[in-house]
């Protein structure tokens, strides 16, 4: 009796462990549907990643890329500006370097009457006015270029045209219109600043035609950059010598 006692005690003990165990045994079984998820979360964003792009998008993609470009393009051009103008402050404070100082003068009678004056240097024009008022005319110099140039030779070209302003015999002139041009070349050394004076005046004496008398000429005046002016001599050709040139005569409106 006893020994029944004790088997029925032990059945009693373990059974409650094997119906905790069946009870939980059908809960670990859905255990492969959630291994799915990462592979469908996988596969969408495969499909995101090769979309391909349309005609749309990638235009407006190029047009970004071309804006930046320009943008680049931009900041570039900025950039040599700059470092242009820092060149031309470091040699206009007299490091190094050479000046080039131009100017024009009109040295002409009142039987000619200036229209136009164009100066040009190395192939850049530096100043260019046309004027048939008389304010041209009135003026007796005119500054034209001052600043820094590499040393070596250079070259500046003027174009002067005229208008005839004779009075009593001579009023025919009025008739007339000229053109006078003429080349110059000049050399600048390191450290040392040229002024070049271009003048119109008239040539020949008191028995010269008047309208074969305009012409032009040229004066050099050399100085230290750091120093006063220097005297004055003349340009290449001798003094007073005219430049190499020429001008035209014809009939014109008054």
């Amino acid at each position: 009796m006893r020994v029944w006692n004790s088997i029925m005690v032990t059945l009693l003990a373990v059974a409650p462990v094997s119906l905790s165990a069946l009870a939980q045994a059908p809960a670990a079984a859905p255990a492969p549907a959630t291994s799915a998820t990462p592979a469908a979360s996988g596969g969408a964003a495969s499909t995101t990643t090769t979309a391909p792009v349309d005609g749309s998008t990638f235009a407006v993609r190029l047009r970004d890329l071309e804006t930046r470009i320009d943008e680049l393009k931009e900041q570039i051009r900025r950039s040599r500006t700059r470092l242009s103008l820092l060149s031309d402050t470091i040699l206009a404070g007299g490091i190094g370097g050479s000046r080039a100082e131009i100017k024009f003068a009109n040295d002409l009678s009142n039987a000619f009457r200036v229209t136009k004056v164009t100066v040009v240097l190395d192939g850049a024009v530096q100043y260019n006015n046309a004027d048939d008022t008389g304010a041209l005319a009135a003026q007796t110099e005119i500054p034209i270029f001052a600043g820094p140039v590499p040393p070596g030779d250079h070259t500046v070209q003027v174009l002067v045209q005229l208008r005839g302003h004779g009075y009593g015999v001579f009023s025919y002139l009025r008739g007339y219109r000229f053109e006078v041009k003429a080349s110059h070349s000049f050399t600048l050394t390191e450290g040392k600043a040229l002024q070049v004076s271009a003048s119109v005046y008239e040539k020949g004496g008191v028995t010269t035609p008047l309208e074969q008398r305009p012409a032009l000429r040229f004066i050099e005046k050399l100085r230290g950059i750091t120093e006063g002016d220097a005297a004055a001599t003349p340009a290449k050709g001798g003094s007073g010598a005219g430049a190499s040139g020429s001008f035209s005569v014809g009939a014109g409106a008054k």
